[in-house]
């Protein structure tokens, strides 16, 4: 079960990667990270079938799925189907049996490795009645999913760092400034820029200043989702 600040990290994630992907049509996707020290410790967030995840997650299936292995050893994006078992020295023919009930076993997939040892897939599914029509598409747009990829991963990797320095309680980890803290506060209270300018005695422009490098920071679209995240994720604190 995904803790509160995991939950807010998918939102934020699922929000990001639905607005950029529905204009390319109706497609099937998942962002996956997995740790390359330890493949048990695994985040997703996708629009496949709810008991196909579910049942991913229950058996542990990142450990023998072959996109995964393939993409262990990848920097290029690939397209992927059952022929891809013959190319492995392991049998996957259950798994992929059991992908083929949910209509997942024809896909692409664009790899990612980040400076945290993580590796990153955004894989899409390739049904055969639409194969020709989304693999024009993905080819299309090869470049601007690849960017997608990465600035969405960046994206995950700011709000992981948010959340877990969250947690620990030594002083000299605090995320923001004691400036961006209060316009933060006063601005989660229902505060207009004008009205947190004159409590803090700073003119209008300033407070952008701080909300727009506290947008970068958090790395989301805009500062109602900077504050909403603020006060989910539990960053802000309270001003005396």
């Amino acid at each position: 079960m995904l803790t509160r600040g995991e939950e807010n990290v998918e939102f934020v994630i699922r929000e990001k990667l639905e607005t950029a992907l529905n204009a390319l049509g109706e497609l099937t996707w998942a962002y996956v990270v997995l740790s390359k020290k330890n493949m048990s410790c695994i985040f997703g967030v996708t629009n496949y079938p709810d008991e196909w995840v579910t049942q991913y997650r229950e058996k542990g299936l990142q450990y023998t799925d072959p996109v995964v292995i393939t993409a262990l050893n990848k920097l290029t994006p690939f397209p992927w189907d059952e022929t891809l078992l013959s190319h492995t020295d392991f049998n996957f023919g259950k798994l992929f049996n059991q992908a083929s009930q949910f209509g997942l076993i024809n896909g692409y997939t664009f790899p990612l490795h980040d400076y945290n040892n993580n590796l990153v897939t955004l894989s899409f599914i390739v049904p055969s009645v639409k194969r020709a029509e989304i693999m024009q598409t993905l080819a299309q747009h090869k470049g601007d999913i690849a960017i997608l990829l990465a600035s969405v991963h960046e994206t995950y990797l700011t709000l992981i760092s948010l959340s877990e320095k969250n947690t620990e309680t030594t002083d000299g980890m605090n995320q923001f400034t004691s400036r961006e803290n209060e316009i933060l506060y006063w601005t989660s209270v229902g505060k207009t820029y004008q009205e947190t300018g004159m409590i803090l005695g700073i003119k209008v422009r300033t407070v952008k200043f701080h909300m727009s490098n506290i947008v970068k920071k958090m790395g989301v679209a805009n500062a109602r989702h900077a504050v909403r995240l603020g006060v989910e994720l539990q960053l802000i604190k309270p001003v005396e």
